[in-house]
């Protein structure tokens, strides 16, 4: 007998039948139903009620909570917020597993094949995340900041993902996705081959209140190592170097922690700042605001730290002005432009309201860019945010030099494409200038639209010429 022929009456013929069975399972597509108890034995299962699956069949990530007919406890055990639980139709067939969460969205699903949600998991998602930045050529030695995750267009609902150099500042907009942050940060460094060292978790102000989860911002991943508890910054971490050769900043605005996005260097602020510390979903706008800029007098409202006033500097502007209301963005849009071009004569940075100084500036700004925070960020708001659409823009319609180039942008996903054009046609009208549209812009690849969620394309904007 050869040492793989069995007979069948030993137990070693019947374990290799079981082996060869499930060999079977993961290659062929049509075993996979008959694994659903071995997968997900542990997971709740959410029954929905009659006809409700059919946006899940179509694979949108979202179970909203009226859909829901009951919830099938398998292990005896009740279910709590952020848990993983698998979702079946009101016939019993499998469509999902997710993390359910309280509120109208109540299930976030991140795999629609029955398979396990664990590091094994994680690690293959940011391998594919990974996989297409390097494909996007956004991974190169002058461009050292993108969006690594961008929730339901990579596939991880609730989760968003920066890098700066060799830090990553995780987000999580869920209560499974914070339950699950250390096994995915572990996936973060482990697949991005060396170029990750630090993970600074920042979600104190992103996760839903009402979930009691008191998440704490810190880091927790620094020189590779797990950190047992997050730590607010790295003055209390290990003073060894990383393999920048320089030893970590303990603030956001040190030389050790500058990024580089397409040659431009600049601090991200991933402590103290909005976001994960940088508007990074703006950079090929701003590479357009750099093509318009040479020998134009730029005006650029709501700079933040400076992103667009940056690229219009080395675009050639013969003028530079920075106006936003916070004080501290401000320093910091300064500190870029020094990092950048030292003392530079043609940028001036101004802490002012924006509608305030756009009522009381000159007509001499012959390229303005208008990017305000989201002025609705639900649907109950948008009314009131498309009046302060079209309000911002007629002042600008009636400031900018003639023969001017506008560029106007909207980031509220509750905002329409649609909607936001309208109040920009609104502002034109009421200004009695001619206007014509040059670009119609969207967020970068990096920020990728999952086709069937279109919930996900927030950022919108228009470049106007006005006559």
């Amino acid at each position: 007998m050869s040492p793989t022929s069995y007979h069948c009456s030993t137990p070693r013929y019947w374990t290799a039948k079981v082996l060869l069975f499930f060999r079977k399972c993961k290659n062929n597509r049509i075993f996979a139903p008959k694994l659903h108890i071995y997968y997900h034995m542990s997971y709740p299962k959410i029954i929905l009620k009659p006809g409700k699956e059919e946006s899940l069949k179509r694979f949108h990530p979202w179970v909203f909570s009226g859909a829901i007919n009951h919830i099938e406890d398998t292990n005896g055990q009740s279910i709590e917020e952020g848990d993983k639980a698998a979702v079946y139709s009101s016939q019993h067939e499998f469509l999902g597993i997710g993390h359910t969460q309280a509120g109208s969205i109540a299930v976030r699903i991140l795999s629609f094949q029955d398979r396990p949600i664990n590091a094994d998991f994680y690690r293959e998602r940011l391998r594919q995340a990974w996989q297409l930045r390097h494909a996007l050529k956004l991974v190169r030695p002058d461009n050292t900041a993108f969006r690594l995750v961008h929730g339901e267009g990579d596939f991880l609902p609730g989760l968003v993902i920066d890098v700066y150099g060799h830090t990553a500042v995780m987000q999580a907009h869920s209560p499974g996705m914070h339950l699950d942050r250390r096994m995915i940060a572990e996936a973060i460094c482990h697949e991005s081959q060396g170029t990750v060292k630090d993970v600074y978790y920042k979600s104190e102000n992103t996760l839903p209140f009402k979930a009691g989860l008191n998440p704490e911002d810190g880091y927790l991943l620094h020189d590779t190592i797990l950190l047992d508890e997050p730590i607010g910054d790295k003055a209390h971490l290990s003073q060894d170097k990383d393999c920048t050769g320089k030893h970590p900043a303990t603030d956001a605005a040190s030389p050790g922690q500058a990024a580089l996005e397409n040659g431009i260097l600049f601090y991200p602020n991933w402590i103290e700042g909005q976001k994960t510390g940088f508007f990074i979903d703006q950079r090929d706008n701003r590479s357009l605001v750099e093509h318009y800029a040479a020998g134009r007098h730029v005006l650029n409202m709501f700079c933040y730290t400076g992103g667009f006033s940056l690229y219009a500097l080395r675009g050639g502007a013969a003028e530079v002005v920075s106006v936003d209301s916070s004080a501290k963005a401000i320093e910091l849009a300064r500190k870029n432009v020094e990092l950048n071009f030292g003392e530079c004569p043609r940028h001036q940075a101004l802490t002012d309201d924006a509608f305030g100084y756009l009522q009381s500036m000159d007509q001499h700004f012959n390229l303005i860019i208008l990017d305000p925070p989201a002025f609705a960020k639900h649907q109950k708001a948008l009314h009131q945010a498309l009046q302060g659409y079209r309000r911002l823009n007629a002042l600008a319609f009636k400031k900018i030099a003639p023969n001017g180039i506008l560029f106007t942008f909207s980031c509220s996903q509750a905002v329409s494409r649609e909607d936001f054009r309208l109040a920009i046609f609104s502002a034109a009208a009421q200004s009695g200038r001619k206007v014509r549209i040059l670009h119609q812009l969207t967020q970068p690849a990096d920020h990728p639209v999952n086709i069937y969620h279109p919930e996900g394309e927030y950022l919108k904007g228009l470049v106007l010429a006005v006559e």
